[in-house]
């Protein structure tokens, strides 16, 4: 009789609980380690945001089998959940009504990942070694064996800096207190905190627009709350999306409300800002882009840096890692989602084969295989477990096989946002060449002597 194989699975998020099951439903034996107090942490930070996906993408099918026998209702498939909610409508029951609850170690943080016998430079025999997975808990340190590790980690941790390059603004850690990232709950947890003050979100992405509206909202209860946009980039209607375009309906639905907001005058907004210098200024922040004297600047009293994520390597330090040297995603995975590249359409459905490195049986899933790229789905993540966990099975046809269909976006993108020619109008497709038109088949339709937008 062959062994039964142990899974270490890293993080217990959406991905990582989607993980467990089809480990689970493939007979083998999942162990999940979560560094936060219980499952769903990292979403427990962001469950005032609602979902730009309706429930349908976001329940994982095997872990809705495992669901099933606890009696657990199926939430409405076209409804638009919080974080909130998909941790009461899913997530915690996932974690605590099923056999996942046996598997799941919550306040363990994994701190380091080899081989039993091997450091990174040894080939030889390697991957027939366990991996030895080390973590720290209540305990203090601790060890588990598994046959193979899937890093679900996310990385909402590890939020990116205010610096226009990249790098901590000089000063932001010395300004702390005044400065948060990703997208803090303005109007509820945070509402003391941001009522009535100048506040500036830098960033041109989902997380900064849907912050940007909340606190037009949170102006319109505390008048003298005053929103300020800052912008890396120079034309402000990139971030506006594909409104009515977007198969995502709630992202485009967000989009158009911004634009709105920001023709109105409600959102000041300072463009071509690229972040410096951080600094105290008579009981304010003064935000500084350019060099430190005769810097351009705004002053303010919070900042909010709204500027994306990236991956925390640190503790895969001895694992042979095949990692693109600019996205910091698996290299097979990175020409797909790179936003330097990565245009209209949908990101191809992808699998083990593109998530795999060159250490056996080490996978990196969910947000994290997506390097520093903005572009991942929940649904994404499940197809990609669900493959993973084939291929540590030993079943290759399976972990080969596409069982996802992804939404269209309905917008052409460039450089990681949504152009100005989709928001007016553009279905998707191959990316364009001409900058008069909006994808590839609207070129096309342009060259015959159409008119308007060529998509139909």
């Amino acid at each position: 009789m062959s062994k039964k194989k142990t899974v270490a699975i890293i993080g217990a998020g959406p991905v990582g609980l989607a993980a467990a099951a089809h480990v689970l439903e493939r007979g083998m034996s999942p162990i999940v380690l979560e560094a936060g107090p219980e499952a769903g942490h990292a979403v427990r930070q962001w469950q005032h945001v609602q979902l730009f996906s309706p429930w349908e993408y976001n329940v994982d099918k095997a872990a809705a089998r495992l669901l099933a026998p606890t009696g657990w209702n199926s939430p409405d498939p076209q409804f638009y959940p919080t974080g909130g909610e998909l941790l009461d409508g899913y997530l915690m029951p996932l974690a605590t009504r099923t056999p996942l609850r046996e598997a799941i170690r919550t306040s363990s943080r994994v701190s380091a990942i080899s081989r039993v016998g091997f450091d990174k430079t040894k080939t030889r025999g390697r991957e027939l070694a366990p991996f030895e997975v080390r973590y720290q808990n209540g305990k203090g340190p601790e060890a588990l064996r598994a046959d193979a590790v899937i890093d679900t980690s996310g990385t909402w941790f590890s939020s990116n800096p205010a610096g226009g390059n990249g790098l901590p603004a000089i000063g932001e850690y010395e300004c702390a207190e005044r400065v948060a990232y990703g997208m803090p709950d303005v109007r509820g947890a945070g509402r003391d905190r941001y009522a009535g003050k100048t506040v500036a979100v830098l960033g041109a992405g989902h997380s900064a627009v849907g912050t940007l509206i909340e606190l037009v909202r949170l102006a319109d209860e505390v008048p003298v709350t005053q929103p300020v946009w800052l912008l890396r980039g120079a034309d402000p209607a990139k971030a506006f999306g594909g409104g009515r375009n977007d198969k995502l309906a709630a992202r485009g639905e967000l989009g158009s409300a911004f634009a709105k907001l920001v023709a109105s005058g409600k959102i000041s907004v300072e463009t071509e800002f690229r972040v410096t210098h951080l600094s105290e200024s008579e009981g304010h922040l003064r935000i500084a882009a350019g060099s430190c004297c005769g810097a351009r600047s705004v002053i303010v009293d919070e900042l909010i840096v709204s500027t994306g994520f990236r991956p925390d390597f640190s503790f895969l330090s001895e694992l042979r890692l095949r990692l693109d040297p600019a996205i910091e995603a698996p290299v097979a995975l990175a020409p797909l989602i790179d936003p330097n590249e990565h245009s209209c359409g949908t990101v191809r459905p992808h699998g083990a084969r593109e998530l795999s490195h060159d250490e056996p049986g080490f996978y990196l899933a969910g947000m994290k295989s997506y390097g520093r790229a903005p572009t991942f789905l929940m649904m994404t993540g499940h197809e990609q477990v669900r493959s993973i966990a084939a291929d540590i099975a030993g079943d290759r046809e399976a972990a080969a096989r596409v069982e996802l269909v992804l939404p269209e976006t309905g917008v052409c993108t460039r450089g990681g946002v949504e152009s100005a020619d989709a928001a007016s109008g553009c279905c998707g497709g191959p990316a364009k060449e001409e900058p008069s038109a909006c994808c590839a088949v609207d070129e096309t339709a342009k060259k015959a002597g159409a008119s308007g937008c060529g998509c139909s």
